[in-house]
Parts: C-alpha cells; structure tokens; sequence
C-alpha cells in the first residue's frame, strides 16, 4: 500500500506551511546563535588544551595564560548555557561588552603576553563575524576599528621593549586591520541578504499555502467530482461530489484513500486512468457506474497528468468526473426556462380572445333551449374556465409575489378541509384503495385560502400517486399540530430521487418528466408562501402493512391563528383514518 497522503493537503506532504515574521526569537536566529556560542566554547577549549600543552612541553613558563584560557572557556561556556539569545544592536552595550569584548581582551591579553611567539590575529575574525551578522553594520566596523587599534597599539608596544625595523610588523597589522574591515562590510551584506531572502521566502511560503488552501476550498466545492489517483490506482484525494458520484447516494465514501481496484463499479476509471498514465496523454470518456441498489449512473471522466511529487515518483492523474443527468438537467432547465418565458407571453395573448370566447358562450347559452346544446355550451365553458386557470398559472409564475395579506382572510378548519380534499381526490381518480388519510380529531383553525389549499394537495396527491406503488396505505395524507404550528404531510413510498432531481425541485420549469410542464411544484410552493406556511421535501419512513417502509414526503407547515387551541370534537362529520 502506498504512502497515504495527509488529508490537509491535495498532492501529499508540503512545505508551505504559515511561518512567523522574523523576531529575536525565531527559530533560525536561536541556531545561528547556538551555532556562535558553540564555536567560541570550542575555541576557549582548543586555547586552554594548547597552552596546557605549551607549558607541559616547556615552551611557556608563565602559568597566566593557562588561567587566562581557562577564565576564557568557562566564560563561553556560560554563555552558551545562560545567555539567552538576542540582537547586539546599534552601539557598543552590555551585551557586546560580555560577548565581543571578552573576546577581543583575551585575545588581545594572548598575542601581547607571547609576543612574537604565536600570532593570535586570525581570532579577531570570530568576534567580528558576531557582530556582523547578530549587530548592525555601524557596531561590526567599530569593533574591526577597535581591534585594529589594539593590533597597531600590541605592535608598537612589543617594538618598544625591542628596538629594531618595526615597518613590516605595523604594515601586517594595517593589512590585518583593512581585512577586518572588509570582513565586517562583506559578513554583514551576506547576512542581511540572507535575512532578507528569507523574509521573501517566508512570505512567498504564506502566499503559496493561502494559495492552496484556496485552490482546496475551490475544489471541495466544486460541482464536478475531482480525484487524484496514482499510479497504483490509489485515490489520494477526492472532493465531496466525486465521493458522491462513486458511492452509493445514502452513504458517500468518506475515506481519505481507497484503492479504484477495490469495486468492481470502478474499473472502468481505472482503465481510463491507466491509459492515460500509459499514454502520457489526457484522456476523455463516457463512463457507466454501476451501484447495486441504484440505477446506472453515466458520467463523463476526463484526465489529466500532474508532475511527480518527487525523486523516483511517479506521476498523478487527476480525474474530473462530471454527471450527465446533472448537465442534462441544467439544458433542460434553461430550454424550459426559455419556454417558459414564452409561455407568459403567449398567457397574455391568450386571455383576450379566451374572454371573448367565454362570453360569447355564455350568451349563446342563454338563447337555446336544446338540451343537446346546452350541454355543448356546458362544455365549452367548462374548458374556458380551465384554460383560464392555465393562463393564471403562468402568469402567477412570471410575477412571483411574497405574502400577500388580501390572501390572509380565510380562517378554515384545517384537519376538515385536509379529509375532505383527499377524500374528493381519492374518488374522483378511483385511487381510494392507495390512500390512508389521518388528521386529528381536534378541531383547528388556520388562515389559509381554501381554493389554493386544494390545488397544493391535489398537486402534491397526483404526484405521489405518480411514484407510488399500487398497494393499500402506498399514499399516505396526515395533518397534525404541533406546538405552535400546523403540518400536512402527503407521503408516498416512491423511490428515492436523485440528487440532481432533488436540488431542483422546486425550480420553475423543471421536471424529470417529459410530459409534466414543471410548475405544480413550483406554484404550490409559491402559494404556501404566499400564506405565510412553508413547502418542503424530506426522506422519511410510514407504517405500511404493519411495516416501517420509507418513502418520499412533501410537508406544508402552516402558522397558527393566536389562540388558536385544540377542542375536543368527538362529533366531528369525517373520519380520521380512511384506505
């Protein structure tokens, strides 16, 4: 099994990650630091070891040095154990005095005791590294000032006690003096240029991470499923609508990796991805994923190759997936949006001639006599009136209103009027053997128009029985209170739908069947809200021949009068259950 991947980032491990603004106590400046401490207790050792030596071999008399080199090691070592790290600043202070002039006195002490015995001036290069890259660059030219006038002072002092040709001594210790002085200029520039390039790099780390977890949020989000898989076959990332496209719609896959090999409804992408990985190409294909308990799923896959992560790594095949029921639905939304609109200009044309018409109707009906005839202009107006409820409907639907108070007039007994809509609905289709109606016995007064609670119901009953199988209790009409507020649910136990069913239900002109304009749910939805109530979907579970079966269920939730209170009704003229 391959590395797995962490799940906060897409493409495995990385190194940008947030890094702080440079301090005294950030983490580099500590081990630069250490890394000086560390050499000046080395030296004060290698010092003490040497003049140790020195004196043992009989070439030192003089037991000072030891002492001085002694002084010198435990000097550093308490720094290096107690001093807590910190910049040397602008001018010489405390901390320079207990770090660099401890250094350049015993050195100084060193090369002005042994004389001409041992040249100590190639030390002064570690206090004026310190300075240059822990101070300012004012502080490393002072302290090369300074130990060049010790050096020029040690020179005169030891031709002093020696008379003779002094000239090469003080041109060494210049020369000595003018390279301190360039050691300090060009330790400090590479300093600050390193200090500097790290600041960038930091803040290039901050922007490229903030960049990253953009480009995550992005893809999480995004509609069409995204996968990365290596070339084992091994998903190393995957978004929520690819986990959904995979998975079964109840239960998504929520595993940060999982093997493609692993079920059989995946072999199709993995071929694809093996393809392209073999190819060095991108591929596209249409692809069918099969799921058991759930219909074939068609999905259009395209890949793309991303770089190695590394040294001997092979590459990444990033995997788009996009639904074609869900692309399909979205043309089909926008043509039927487009019809749509058509439709609300052809309404307006219509009503004219269709007035017309009806009161051309109704006073033919008032000159004849025939009952043949009457009937015919029964007829007539009859499917006057109801293409003029057409024409209402989608003009309701082009100008699509909040609450309306002139609708808010109604007080209806609630649980009555639901029994005896589906009551009427039941007999009139001859679907009364589906339906089990069961509504409280107290009564329960609510606002709502009567006329537009018909047509929601009957809306949602026509499309429950369209789903629904053909057994006893398949439909199921219940109205309760609760609490403060009143809910009519009509359940069915029809399949589950599709997510992308789903997501548009309530949408204008949209229908998952050919033959249905899209606008029952839509305007009922509207008219609910017209009232104040509320028209939602949910996924729940009935009894059903002694069994919890689930099924698809559409809620109105209405808002109670004030003091509006349940009363005992046992004289009630419906009945509660009804098959």
């Amino acid at each position: 099994m391959p590395n797995e991947a962490p799940e906060h980032s897409w493409f495995g491990p990385t190194a940008l990650e947030p890094a702080p603004e440079p301090t005294g106590d950030t983490q580099e400046f500590t081990r630069l630091w250490q890394a000086f401490m560390t050499a000046r207790l080395t030296l004060g050792l290698v010092l003490f070891v040497l003049q140790s030596g020195l004196y043992a071999a009989g070439l030192n008399q003089s037991g000072l040095l030891i002492g001085i080199c002694l002084a010198y090691f435990l000097g550093t070592l308490g720094t290096r154990l107690f001093l807590r790290p910190r910049y040397l600043g602008q001018a010489f202070n405390r901390a320079w005095g207990v770090l660099i002039g401890l250094d350049i006195g015993v050195f100084s002490a060193l090369q002005l005791m042994q004389g001409n015995a041992l040249n100590y001036t190639p030390l002064f290069a570690l206090p004026i590294l310190l300075t240059s890259v822990l101070g300012s660059l004012r502080l490393a030219l002072g302290t090369a000032a300074s130990i060049t006038m010790l050096l020029l002072a040690s020179t005169y002092w030891i031709h002093r006690e020696a008379p003779g040709d002094a000239t090469s001594a003080f041109v060494q210790a210049a020369l000595a003096g003018a390279g301190y002085f360039l050691i300090a200029l060009l330790a400090h520039q590479l300093a600050a240029r390193l200090a500097s390039e790290g600041r960038r790099a930091r803040q290039s780390q901050l922007a490229a991470n903030i960049q990253r977890q953009v480009n995550e949020l992005v893809i999480e989000s995004l509609p069409d499923g995204v996968l990365i898989v290596d070339a084992h076959g091994w998903v190393r990332a995957a978004n929520p609508a690819a986990r959904m496209l995979l998975g079964n719609v109840k239960e998504p896959l929520r595993m940060a990796n999982f093997d493609l090999k692993g079920n059989s409804a995946w072999q199709a992408l993995l071929h694809l991805t093996r393809l392209s990985m073999g190819s060095g190409r991108a591929q596209q294909a249409e692809i069918t994923i099969h799921h058991a308990g759930s219909g074939p799923r068609k999905v259009l896959a395209r890949t793309s190759l991303a770089a190695p992560q590394g040294i001997a790594q092979d590459s990444l095949c990033v995997l788009f997936l996009q639904d074609q029921r869900e692309q399909q639905a979205r043309l089909r939304t926008e043509k039927l949006a487009s019809m749509g609109r058509m439709s609300t200009a052809v309404a307006h044309e219509i009503r004219n001639p269709l007035a017309a018409i009806t009161q051309a109707n109704a006073l033919l009906d008032e000159d004849i006599s025939d009952p043949h005839q009457k009937k015919l202009t029964f007829m007539v107006a009859q499917n006057a009136k109801r293409l003029e409820k057409i024409v209402d409907d989608i003009l309701n639907v082009s100008r699509v209103r909040g609450n309306d108070p002139g609708l808010l007039t109604h007080d209806i007994p609630l649980h009555e009027l639901v029994h005896r809509i589906a009551t009427d609905w039941g007999e009139q289709t001859g679907y009364l053997h589906q339906l089990r109606i069961q509504v409280e016995e107290d009564a329960l007064s609510v606002r709502f128009d009567p006329d537009h609670l018909r047509q929601i119901l009957v809306n949602l009953l026509d499309n429950a029985h369209r789903y629904a199988s053909k057994r006893p209790a398949s439909i199921q009409v219940t109205s309760r209170r609760n609490d403060r507020i009143a809910r009519v649910t009509v359940w069915s136990d029809g399949a589950p739908m599709d997510a992308s069913v789903q997501r548009h239900l309530f949408e204008p002109f949209f229908s998952s069947e050919s033959r249905s304009s899209g606008l029952g749910l839509y305007i009922s939805r509207e008219l609910c809200e017209r009232h104040g109530a509320t028209l939602a979907y949910h996924r729940t579970a009935h009894d059903m021949e002694g069994m919890s079966t689930e099924g698809n269920a559409f809620s109105i939730t209405l808002p109670l009068l004030e003091g509006s209170a349940g009363r005992d009704n046992t004289d009630a003229p419906w009945q509660t259950t009804l098959y």
